[in-house]
């Protein structure tokens, strides 16, 4: 495919729009983390501070993902996104001009973070629900690696940028500009039109409209079984770069907290490395190729046990970022092409439930296990078993026979327009 083609998604007006105020939040998003994080600090300096306020955003946002997903599902999704950045802008406004006049305090900030988590399960199930009403069904991947690419290349660039404001004019500053970054993609939304069928679903009961979907979800083996091994992996991969990752590097002399930082950025540029390459590339069976694609994560894992050296480290943090990102296209392109758009959102919830959950348990198994087991021997027992997860998903014949396809899903508005 050529590189001209590989671009095509941009030539529908609503993508175009759509990526534009994407691109311009996640801009903002990317470097919120270093700017709280040092506002807290200048608050409060304990890790308990910040464990506090990253704690209670992460709780509230897992406590209304499912109510984010019946929402975007049941109204406009375009207008549940422009609500839900227009709050984000308010609290990270607020907390902006608390940290500037030197009047905020820790409960403040935790409160205002609590309601950014909250918002946030609103965002992203409406994200997911957006991107197959505006483009081509042909050129979904391509939108997806489009979507990756600008995601990953900010989560370069935004901590250096935050860091430097940080130091340059303060924190406050910094989220001042994540709270403006918000306005931009609100504007943007508005240049974006999706079909009416979209904005007329009919109504009914939370609960009724969360058993609808979790009826999807578990109707269809490939998604579930998917969910299932990566709530696994996901807590082996948060634990070992979350929690063993930095204790091995600032024991390790070759390595140190720098060469950390830079074994984290070799992974990103490999993420980023293939995402152009899925700009151009087609997997026939998506799922197949995308799991086969986590297995190999295992090889960074096991690196970091067996040979804790920057040279090797960032060798195979590059192969393990490239890894993720064949497996993300592949699996937001599955459900796109996959799921009806009518309960897309609902079921991308179900989706984010089960990775977030997994997020905690992975940090606290293995502070826990770290205190038993040798390092080495945990990360590569750790590696083994990620891989056999990955692979064993490979078991189920609708993970693996899973087809890519350009054609509607049944039911879906895209397909009745």
């Amino acid at each position: 495919m050529s590189v001209r083609t590989s671009l095509g998604a941009l030539s529908d007006r609503r993508f175009a729009w759509f990526f534009t105020a994407r691109t311009v939040s996640t801009a903002g998003s990317a470097m919120a983390p270093v700017a709280l994080a040092f506002a807290v600090l200048h608050i409060d300096q304990s890790a308990s501070a910040l464990g506090q306020v990253l704690g209670v955003r992460t709780i509230a946002m897992v406590a209304f993902l499912l109510v984010g997903g019946v929402i975007s599902d049941r109204f406009s999704r375009i207008a549940v996104l422009q609500v839900a950045h227009l709050l984000t802008c308010l609290t990270q406004a607020a907390a902006a001009a608390l940290i500037i006049t030197g009047h905020a305090t820790l409960l403040q900030i935790t409160i205002i973070e609590g309601l950014n988590g909250a918002v946030s399960a609103f965002t992203m199930p409406a994200m997911m629900g957006i991107v197959p009403l505006v483009v081509d069904r042909a050129r979904l991947q391509q939108a997806n690696a489009m979507l990756s690419f600008s995601r990953s290349s900010l989560g370069i660039a935004g901590p250096a940028v935050a860091g430097l404001l940080v130091v340059g004019v303060g924190p406050g500053w910094a989220l001042a500009a994540d709270a403006f970054a918000y306005v931009i993609a609100i504007v943007a939304l508005s240049r974006v039109c999706l079909p009416r069928e979209e904005r007329t679903q009919q109504r009914r009961s939370m609960v009724r409209e969360l058993r609808e979907g979790w009826g999807e979800f578990t109707s269809r083996q490939w998604l579930w079984v998917i969910v299932v091994a990566f709530g696994v992996t996901n807590a082996i991969h948060m634990g070992v770069i979350g929690v063993l990752g930095p204790l091995v590097a600032k024991t390790t002399p070759a390595i140190g907290e720098a060469g950390w930082g830079g074994v984290l950025s070799a992974e990103a540029a490999g993420t980023v490395l293939m995402t152009v390459a899925m700009m151009r590339l087609r997997f026939r069976h998506p799922l197949r190729a995308g799991m086969i694609a986590t297995a190999v994560i295992a090889v960074p894992l096991a690196m970091l046990g067996i040979a804790p050296a920057i040279v090797p480290l960032a060798i195979a943090f590059v192969i393990g970022g490239a890894a993720v990102e064949i497996f993300s296209v592949g699996w937001s392109t599955a459900l796109h092409e996959h799921v009806p758009v009518a309960v897309l959102s609902r079921v991308s919830s179900y989706d984010a439930l089960g990775s977030f959950v997994a997020i905690p348990v992975g940090t606290f198994l293995y502070g826990w296990l770290a205190t038993l087991v040798d390092h080495e021997t945990l990360l590569v027992s750790s590696a083994v078993v990620y891989a056999a997860v990955s692979l064993l998903a490979l078991a189920s014949p609708s993970v693996r026979n899973l087809r890519h396809r350009v054609d509607e899903p049944e039911g879906s508005p895209a397909a009745a327009l």
